[in-house]
């Protein structure tokens, strides 16, 4: 079974509880367990709210991506803001950085994310924005009579 959806939608932050019921919602023709949904929501979280207050430093008139692709039960979860870019990404992903420290962020969104999933890669371009995709094998299908 192959699916795949896109939205987009304006970067404030109550968008983000949107963008994670969207993918629950998506995800739920494969029932996933109360856990894989629990994590998938919070790596949507992470992802969202780090387009938004570091991509577009908490600007609401800009636009996320947000698309989801389901293929049996892997899913690719990519979200991507066109703001300010990363300048190292490999310094962005270490547990406690953050380049936003008066906003008293733990710095933990890609460890979090890294925890969660399978797969994380990072894309990002100074000025052109950032690139996060998330990948996950969910565990075979549940029966009801369990």
């Amino acid at each position: 079974m192959k699916n795949h959806m896109q939205i987009s939608f304006k970067s404030r932050s109550e968008n983000e509880a949107f963008a994670r019921i969207v993918v629950a919602s998506f995800l739920a023709t494969i029932d996933p367990t109360v856990e894989e949904l629990s994590e998938i929501k919070t790596v949507v979280s992470e992802a969202v709210t780090n387009a938004i207050i570091h991509g577009y430093e908490q600007s609401d008139a800009f636009d996320i991506y947000l698309s989801c692709e389901l293929n049996d039960r892997r899913v690719k979860i990519v979200i991507e803001d066109l703001g300010v870019g990363i300048d190292n990404v490999e310094e962005a992903i270490q547990p406690l950085y953050t380049s936003k420290p008066e906003l008293e962020r733990s710095g933990m969104g890609f460890t979090i994310m890294e925890n969660f999933m399978d797969h994380i890669a990072v894309e990002s371009a100074i000025g052109h924005g950032t690139k996060v995709i998330l990948e996950k094998t969910f565990q075979t299908s549940r029966s009801i009579h369990q």
